[in-house]
This record gives structure tokens, C-alpha cells and sequence, in this order.
């Protein structure tokens, strides 16, 4: 049937539940569907949101060593440019925080991505991510008494009804900044499962399979330091 990927989708080892050992690497799955155009850009546009994360850790010091599935290495480290489309110079000017502006450009390529590919599941993703970073922005901001608009990204690609109030509650709550983060993804993982189109063998779900995959390497990570 066309538009269907039932290879790509069944040669895939099948995810365990959040908090396990991740069973391939993000660099391995990209690799895996990358024969097929559309899945690959899916893919490719998600991972990519990681590598961010990873050079983002690295610029802070918070780890010695990058492992890009999209980005080059240098690119993770900072050491040569980002892609084009992530490399707004005149916004990161004007930002208090300079790597959000390298988000506003990255949620806003995914958001043309999901429209080109004519994708519900990242269109949804990305909307999602933003409300809930935003949501996230807003109450550390108020907190610190400060102008949360200054901080806010991409807010035009919010577009989600999704209540994040209880969700902060359980965030703000948390003894601790690692179990916080816990609190996020899980949620985070939730969402993803209730919107990943299981067997439905179409490139969104191949797309989930990515986000779900990077939330597992991300606490392999975490776990090893």
C-alpha cells in the first residue's frame, strides 16, 4: 500500500518502556530509514532536536563529549556553523539567552518540515514541545520576577488546548532537578504514545519511534553520569 513503510517499521527493535536502555542508537536508526525520503526527513528533523541538546550540555560544560546523529561533531561542539536554517545571527543579537533563539529557528524548520511532509505527528510534537517549554519559561520567569516574553520561543507554533498546570505542579514539586526532568519526559512519553499511530506502518510512526528513541538515549546518558 502505498505511503505505508511496513519494512522500516517491523525491522525496528521494539521500544521498551521509559527509563530503559535504549536498543539501538540514534545514529542506527538514522541509517535505518534513510533508503525511504519521507520517513528519513521526519527522522532527520527529530534527531536533530537532540544533537541541539547535546550541544547545548557540551557549551555548558555539563559533558566532555558529543554524538551527533545529524549535526557534525564540530557543529555540536561549536567549532564550525550550524545548518542555515538553524543560524538566525539577528535574533540571537536581541535574546537575553542566545540559544533560544537557535530553538525559535529549529522549532520553526521542524514546524516547515511537518507541512512539506504534510505530518500530523510532528506538527503535533512540535507544538507540543513549544507549549510545554514555553509553559516551562513562563513559570521560572514569574518566579525570578522577570518579563517571561523575553524568554518565550516560537509562541506563534504553541497552537495545543494541552493543560500544563498539574504537570508544573509535579515539575515544581520535585526534591530534586534530575527527578524533575524525569517528571517532564515521562509526560513527554506520554504524549507520544497516545499519538504514534501504532501499526499504522506510516512515516509518522516512524517519527514517534525517533522521539520515544531519544528520550531513552537521553536518560542513558544521564544515568551514565
Amino acid at each position: 500500500m502505498a505511503g505505508r513503510h511496513y519494512y522500516l517499521v517491523s525491522a525496528l527493535p521494539a521500544l521498551p518502556d521509559f527509563g530503559s536502555p535504549a536498543p539501538m542508537t540514534t545514529a542506527d536508526l538514522r541509517d535505518h530509514v534513510r533508503p525511504s525520503a519521507r520517513p528519513a526527513a521526519l527522522v532527520d528533523t527529530i534527531l536533530l532536536s537532540d544533537d541541539l541538546v547535546q550541544r547545548e550540555a557540551f557549551l555548558a560544560k555539563e559533558i566532555d563529549a558529543v554524538a551527533p546523529a545529524v549535526l557534525a561533531a564540530e557543529q555540536a561542539r561549536d567549532e564550525s556553523p550550524l545548518p542555515e536554517p538553524l543560524a538566525p545571527a539577528e535574533e540571537a543579537a536581541a535574546r537575553p539567552v542566545a540559544s533560544d533563539a537557535v530553538w525559535a529557528a529549529y522549532f520553526r524548520h521542524a514546524a516547515e518540515v511537518a507541512g512539506n511532509a504534510d505530518s500530523a505527528l510532528l506538527a503535533g510534537w512540535v507544538s507540543y514541545e513549544v507549549a510545554l517549554r514555553n509553559a516551562l519559561v513562563t513559570a521560572r520567569a514569574e518566579a525570578l520576577e522577570l518579563d517571561p516574553s523575553d524568554y518565550l520561543v516560537a509562541a506563534e507554533l504553541e497552537g495545543t488546548d494541552e493543560d500544563f498546570s498539574d504537570l508544573l505542579a509535579a515539575w515544581s514539586s520535585a526534591p530534586n532537578p534530575l527527578a524533575g526532568q524525569k517528571i517532564l519526559d515521562r509526560a513527554r512519553w506520554t504524549w507520544l504514545t497516545e499519538h504514534e499511530g501504532w501499526f499504522s506502518f506510516a512515516a509518522d510512526e516512524l517519527a514517534a519511534y525517533a522521539a520515544k528513541l531519544i528520550l531513552l538515549v537521553r536518560w542513558e546518558r544521564l544515568s551514565e553520569k
